[in-house]
């Protein structure tokens, strides 16, 4: 027994098994004689219902792991090459995906017994929006054994190192040494050096060059970009979730319907039969009828012969 492997199993079962079996486990390395392995499968937290459908998703649809980091590792490139087409492009397949998954995590929740509402499903695309951002959060998910949801920030992280370096913070030089303000500083020594950029007294602000101003520019666009594609993914996100509501009414009337179609269709078998019945008994009544009609002709002229002989008796006639 190995922690590694005793977490894969714990956080592969249900929310409300957790606890019990991670308490189990616990036991059985202490009886084996593993103190700090206990300890260690004892401080295992329970996953939250969100954590716990993302979870889900990547052990039961290991097929999807792959094709989102990548798409992840495509975004975090569009963003570190200011390239704002294709953060637009991947911004709607990114919200097409997610959207995508967070349906699927929900409908595999309800298969395990755990129907899930549209707050869970919006924290398991939250999750899946960091794991988007941020590799350290893919690599989190794709083991299978979150704790609780993962938050995403607005925009990538990685798209901060294009920020200009705030003034008075130091920075690493090509050779290794610290340089701040124009001067190097070298196993505690400082060397002065002039920075032709630095301006000195009497003289007028340095003006940047136009390297400098396009860049300067490319980033401005690039993070328009990244914001417009960011606001038209939740704009797209909400369209989704309002349709998906829209889906769930319509799904519910229509098993409505299709309950009443099965009461109205048994209860017309039922008709049909009482139906199939009544003209069987309408049949039999007439043959019942035709019978005694008979009988009741036979009957009247035995009457009829039974007086006329009365009365010929009566007048003393002979039979």
């Amino acid at each position: 027994m190995d922690l590694d492997s005793v977490a894969d199993e714990l956080y592969g079962l249900r929310p409300e098994e957790f606890v019990a079996a991670r308490d189990r486990r616990a036991r059985d390395a202490r009886e084996a004689g593993e103190q700090a392995l206990a300890k260690e499968i004892g401080a295992l937290r329970r996953p939250s219902l969100a954590a716990w459908a993302g979870n889900l998703l990547v052990r039961r649809r290991p097929e999807e792991v792959e094709p989102l980091l990548g798409l992840g590792e495509e975004l975090r490139r569009a963003h570190r090459e200011l390239d704002g087409t294709r953060l637009r492009e991947l911004a709607r397949r990114q919200g097409e995906v997610i959207g995508a998954l967070g349906r699927q995590a929900r409908r595999l929740a309800e298969r395990e017994g755990h129907p899930v509402g549209e707050s869970v499903q919006r924290e398991v695309e939250e999750t899946l929006h960091a794991v988007l951002a941020d590799p350290e959060a893919a690599r989190a998910w794709a083991a299978g054994r979150l704790v609780k949801p993962l938050r995403s920030t607005f925009g990538f992280p990685q798209a901060d190192v294009l920020e200009p370096r705030p003034s008075g913070v130091p920075r690493r030089a090509a050779d290794g040494r610290r340089e701040k303000d124009g001067h190097q500083e070298e196993d505690g020594h400082r060397e002065e050096r002039e920075d032709p950029r630095r301006a000195k007294p009497g003289d007028t602000a340095v003006e940047p060059d136009e390297d400098e101003l396009a860049r300067r520019r490319r980033i401005k666009e690039a993070r328009q970009a990244a914001h417009d594609a960011e606001g038209d993914l939740r704009d797209r996100e909400a369209e989704v979730r309002s349709a998906d509501a829209d889906a769930e009414t319509a799904r519910d009337r229509v098993a409505g319907a299709e309950r009443r179609v099965r009461e109205l269709r048994a209860e017309l078998r039922l008709t049909e039969r009482e139906q199939r019945q009544a003209r069987t008994d309408e049949r039999t009544a007439r043959e019942r009828a035709r019978r005694a009609g008979r009988a009741v002709r036979e009957a009247r002229r035995h009457a009829e012969t039974a007086a006329e002989r009365v009365e010929r008796l009566a007048a003393g006639e002979r039979d």
